[in-house]
């Protein structure tokens, strides 16, 4: 296979997991039409740290990897980062993201409120940025953030569930969307589902266990979803869902079945109130308040992905049990006469019912209950094969069996599938991308999705590709609209997540959900020769923000006036907003880290992708369309450091400039890196080791004023043994030292994740502390606080956490007054200047804000939102 000679594509799973380890996947790229790949991003180096992270939770994995065997091929890098921050050096227990809205809630609130800066469409395709490292062209249009759940009626309502940003309606089979969740503790969501009485009901957790998926806060239910609003008092049961994900909420019985990271519950349908009843948990003794709830493997020992009603005989049940990357639990599950679940070990037919093969389950079934289906992700697999971690599709009778298969990776890639022009296979990630839904008026007409979405109307027997990774690789695509064929149509955004079926105006559609928003097109629609749909509508207008930023850049916009706004998206690249625009566009593919973004001129950026792959442009990124890698012409440039080709940086690794001289950039992986040519570096070589933190340890947070460097980092950074530490010196190389940290907790053994420090004193910095604090953490030296203050470089430390809410926090910013502001999961707090009480800052839904930045002269403040775009608020309405 061809190593790409550029490197930038959305296929990089984002971060995926929440802790078994990042899949490893081969490299490869998409041809383009003058031969050279376009939109790909090398993942070679991500394979080449293959490592051992799942032997952590599973023993059998362990004795695997200790061989050199099936474990070794799984990533560790980008496994837990997302996760390990809030949660090491222990387990959190239930409750804490609650707790944490209701003090936030009661915090008495700053003047002023913030104005949404990014409600208006993100154009994926934007002609403006045709550049070789952006995705334009790829057929997905307008996109927004991370759906992970959909539902749909009859009366032309659409739900979507987004992985980070709350519930949304339509009311017009998709568009014009309104949120219906921002009161809820939890924006995340795991599971949506209409009942026969037509209620919504809402499982709250996304439970694709990737590295940015939040825990939830139970379920809950909207009576009339038409036109009404989830509140805290819609939730179902107790607290007994709370810290847990949800994956499905299933019906049957007289009661909703909730399969969760800690088992499967159920409840009454009727009688809302009164505990949820745990029906089943394949390791009792690992939940909140066993005896091995502290263990390091609880998390991943009673996970449940789907369960199946048998619509015939709804006293019957099966449940679908098990981690993704294995463990001896992993199976399918049903009752005995005497109401004991036990484990199916035969007369299930080619569905296998091994612990081996039993990963990621979902299950459909036709309306009148005359067949179901099933997709499989097989642990197996997913360890040992690099081309798919698919066992297959199957199809059924009953849910009981025989089952019989009716797809495998490799038909579907005979299919029309883009991804095999990539060099990859569908279901490389199957364990985080699927869905299954049956056409409610014809049993054998079925929608799977995978990273792709794909159709068959005759029960599985064939299947089209209805919805292409990206029409790049295709022999109709050509970056000049002017010249391809005409064949090549819209597609969805990649890695499907949600699906749902419903009429508008009288016409059925179906509905996707994935990691660029909502899709629909109509549910017997048009193919062309390859099978391609040639309707798709992208539902992304820009009324539903759901876009998970990690960065904000703000600089000057010299053309246009007024300033362009950018920043660093999960799968969604970079996103460009510039002074005179109605649309977003995106100048670079995959995933987006880090941003820097010259205050006198916005269209200097400098962008990272994963692990400190750092690129810039000083156009924007503007682009004619010639792809061209010649330096001379090039818009964009890779410079990348060291650290990057090793892989010794965090998937999403901090960069910074220094606040007195924004020439020069300090970049933090294992090493502490400078370059002092500002936006004007043209390779990688131009960086200088100024530091080298030492094996096994990688910079969580760095900072700079007038060559004083902070750097903070952690090692190990997962729960097992975390370490965590600050180191200081000048950018010229000189005077490096480690922080002695006190022994009595002053600074808690948790992830450091930001500075701020005084633009008038470098010796004066704040510090930023994620996780919780150990009312909640159970694990060595948590510590309580989330805000530091030191006067003399770092070499002493005060708790100034006050009044704040126990929440993780995740970045901090001095403002031009003196105030400070910082960014938690739950929002944004302040500090007046000379005071010591905290206050929110307006009232922003509970969505975690990873990033500020003030606007070119001071008097905004710009926050970046995991899950609802970038807001901005005036300097003045903080004080």
């Amino acid at each position: 296979m061809p190593a790409p000679t550029r490197r930038r594509r959305w296929l990089t799973i984002c971060a995926i997991t929440a802790s078994a380890g990042l899949v490893a996947i081969p490299a490869g790229a998409a041809p383009g039409g003058n031969g050279n790949p376009f939109g790909v991003r090398a993942l070679d180096r991500l394979a080449a740290q293959r490592a051992h992270t799942a032997a952590t939770t599973n023993p059998k994995a362990k004795a695997e990897d200790e061989d050199g065997g099936n474990e070794a091929d799984e990533i560790a890098e980008g496994a837990d980062q997302y996760a390990e921050a809030r949660t090491s050096p222990g387990i959190v227990a239930p409750g804490a993201y609650g707790a944490a809205w209701t003090s936030l809630s009661n915090l008495k609130s700053t003047g002023g409120s913030w104005r949404h800066l990014t409600d208006l469409p993100y154009n994926s395709d934007d002609s403006r940025y045709r550049d070789i490292d952006s995705n334009s062209s790829g057929g997905s249009g307008n996109v927004t953030g991370r759906m992970a759940a959909m539902a749909a009626d009859d009366d032309g309502y659409v739900y979507a569930g987004s992985a980070g940003g709350g519930v949304w309606r339509s009311k017009r089979g998709g568009g014009n969307w309104k949120p219906l969740s921002d009161r809820l503790p939890s924006q995340s969501t795991g599971a949506l589902a209409l009942d026969g009485a037509g209620r919504l009901w809402l499982g709250t957790g996304e439970a694709n266990t990737n590295a940015d998926a939040y825990l939830g806060s139970g379920v809950y239910v909207l009576a009339h979803p038409h036109h009404g609003t989830f509140s805290a008092r819609s939730r179902v049961g107790g607290d007994e869902l709370e810290s847990t994900t949800v994956r499905q909420l299933r019906f049957g019985r007289g009661k909703v079945w909730a399969a969760t990271s800690e088992g499967v519950w159920s409840h009454s349908t009727k009688k809302l109130t009164g505990a949820w009843k745990l029906e089943f948990a394949p390791n009792p003794d690992y939940l909140p308040g066993g005896s091995k709830a502290n263990d390091d493997a609880a998390a991943y020992k009673n996970i449940t992905n789907d369960i199946a009603v048998d619509p015939k005989d709804p006293s019957k049940v099966i449940l679908a049990v098990g981690w993704r990357s294995g463990d001896d639990y992993n199976g399918f599950y049903t009752q005995d006469a005497k109401g004991t679940w036990k484990r199916i070990t035969s007369g299930f037919g080619d569905l296998p019912t091994d612990a081996d093969n039993v990963g990621t389950v979902t299950f459909a079934h036709a309306a009148d209950g005359s067949r179901y289906y099933a997709i499989d992700q097989s642990p197996e697999q997913m360890a040992s094969n690099p081309d798919s971690g698919l066992e297959g599709i199957y199809s059924a009778a009953s849910p009981f069996g025989p089952w019989t298969k009716v797809a495998d990776y490799k038909q579907l890639a005979a299919d029309g599938s883009a991804l095999t022009s990539s060099g990859y296979m569908p279901g490389v990630q199957a364990w985080y991308n699927q869905f299954l839904t049956v056409d409610p008026a014809n049993p054998k007409h079925v929608y799977a999705g995978l990273e792709e979405v794909y159709e068959s109307k005759d029960g599985g027997a064939t299947w089209s590709t209805v919805g292409p990774y990206w029409n790049f690789g295709f022999s109709c695509w050509s970056i000049d609209p002017a010249k391809q064929t005409g064949d090549c149509n819209q597609t969805t955004h990649s890695d499907q997540h949600g699906v749902a079926i419903g009429r508008y105006h009288g016409k059925g559609f179906v509905y996707v959900g994935n990691d660029g928003g909502v899709y629909r097109r109509p549910l017997s629609g048009s193919q062309d020769a390859s099978g391609h749909a040639t309707d798709w509508t992208s539902l992304n207008d820009g009324t539903i923000d759901a876009l998970q930023y990690y960065s904000v850049g703000v600089g000057k916009d010299l053309d246009h006036g007024g300033v362009t706004v950018t920043g660093g998206l999960q799968d969604n690249g970079q996103s460009v907003l510039r002074g005179n625009d109605t649309v977003m566009g995106s100048n670079f593919g995959g995933d987006g880290g880090d941003t820097l973004t010259d205050p006198a001129n916005g269209c200097d950026i400098a962008e990272e992708y994963v692990y400190l792959a750092v690129q810039i442009t000083q156009n924007c990124g503007v682009n004619d369309g010639s792809w061209t890698t010649d330096p001379a012409k090039a818009t964009s440039y890779n410079v990348a450091p060291a650290d990057n080709a090793t892989s010794e940086a965090r998937f999403i690794a901090p960069l910074t400039t220094d606040m007195k001289n924004s020439d020069t950039w300090v970049a933090g992986g294992r090493h502490i890196w400078v370059q002092t040519h500002g936006y004007a570096i043209r390779s990688g070589s131009e960086w200088k080791s100024v530091y080298d933190l030492g094996a096994g340890r990688t910079a969580t947070a760095v900072a700079a004023s007038g060559g004083k460097v902070y750097a903070a980092w952690c090692g190990p950074c997962n729960n097992q043994g975390f370490a965590r530490g600050i180191s200081v010196g000048n950018a010229d190389g000189t005077g490096w030292h480690d922080i002695t940290l006190p022994a009595d907790g002053t600074v808690p053994n948790r992830y450091l994740s930001g500075f701020a420090v005084d633009p008038k004193n470098a010796d004066h910095v704040f510090l930023a502390v994620n996780g919780f604090s150990r009312h909640w953490t159970e694990g060595p030296g948590a510590g309580v606080g989330h805000v530091f203050e030191s006067v003399d470089g770092g070499t002493t430390w005060k708790d100034v956490s006050a009044n704040l809410p126990d929440v993780p926090a995740d970045s901090a910013i001095v403002l031009p007054g003196g105030g400070l502001a910082v960014a938690t999961d739950l929002g944004v707090v302040y500090r007046a200047p000379g005071r010591t009480r905290w206050q929110r800052v307006g009232s922003l839904p509970a969505v975690a804000v990873l990033q500020l930045k003030l606007s070119p002269d001071g008097r905004t403040l710009y926050a970046a939102s995991h899950g609802r775009g970038i807001y901005t608020i005036k300097v003045r309405d903080c004080d």
